[in-house]
């Protein structure tokens, strides 16, 4: 890195775009932000985009070929990370979509709370920005060990269950 040129932190846009469960924006902003950091992500754009049951559907049955049906979190990556990188140039990494409804409905059989599913479902949302993935049992074990250290001493946040148990 060009002393004279730091790179600057990452920047997450933010937005709730959904009236069905209060938000604290400014939480998961931060949030984001921090979880970056931690990763050593520099230099970057992060959309971060809250939204309700019918849009997250149309999203999931759009691009992911889903079956129509809402989700709780999606991940549009714009600028693969790692790929195509020019220091002191910013990239877009990409797009996090989260339904706050879904979540909500989840986080009692899932992380717990609310809170706690939201954190989730935020740092997946991202470690699928970063390249992770959970296709086959290797990924599927590197994603949720990621996903427990970064909830634990980023996030801050205690799970009341173990969201990784298979139902």
């Amino acid at each position: 890195m060009d002393p004279q040129r730091p790179e600057a932190a990452a920047v997450v846009v933010a937005a709730d775009e959904q009236d069905d469960v209060p938000l604290d924006l400014e939480r998961w902003t931060t949030l984001a932000t921090e979880v970056l950091g931690a990763e050593g992500v520099v230099n970057t754009e992060v959309s971060l985009t809250f939204v309700d049951q019918a849009t997250i559907a149309g999203l999931n049955q759009a691009h992911l070929d889903g079956d129509g049906g809402p989700t709780d979190v999606l991940a549009f990556p714009i600028d693969p990370y790692g790929e195509r990188y020019v220091v002191g140039v910013p990239r877009m990494l990409g797009d996090v979509v989260i339904c706050p409804a879904v979540a909500q409905r989840q986080a009692p059989e899932h992380a717990g709370t609310l809170d706690a599913e939201l954190a989730l479902l935020l740092i997946h949302g991202l470690l699928h920005l970063l390249g992770m993935d959970h296709a086959d049992p290797r990924g599927r074990q590197e994603m949720q060990d990621k996903e427990a250290v970064l909830l634990a001493k980023v996030a801050r946040v205690e799970l009341d269950r173990d969201p990784w148990l298979e139902p």
